[in-house]
């Protein structure tokens, strides 16, 4: 919310990514940005994919910069919890007037046993 009350809408994605790394460092929150994950089918693996940002190795967060969300957004979101078998995410998009976000949360989620 602050990177957006602060920048407004408008800019491109990648300076609200940069605005963002900023933001978290400030707030000692670990993250990786374009954090690069393996996709496997049937385990193997046949691609990867990256993450806007990977925060405390359990939530991704994916932004965008649109006039508006559609379905495929919320589906490339809830794609990424999937394939990384993260719990949640966080679809942000800083294109709009108002800050848009959706949380999103990954029902075939597998926790790893402790």
């Amino acid at each position: 919310m602050e990177v957006h009350r602060a920048l407004g809408n408008g800019f491109q994605e990648v300076i609200y990514q940069r605005a963002l790394a900023v933001e978290l460092d400030l707030n000692k929150i670990t993250f990786a940005r374009e954090y690069e994950m393996p996709v496997f089918f049937k385990d193997v693996q046949v691609g990867s994919r990256r993450v806007d940002f990977l925060v405390e190795e359990c939530l991704s967060v994916e932004l965008k910069a649109l006039n508006n969300l559609d379905n495929a957004n919320l589906a490339q979101g809830k794609n990424y919890l999937e394939a990384y078998n993260l719990p949640t995410g966080l679809l942000i998009n800083f294109g709009t007037p108002s800050l848009e976000f959706n949380r999103l949360f990954n029902n075939r989620y597998k926790s790893s046993p402790t």
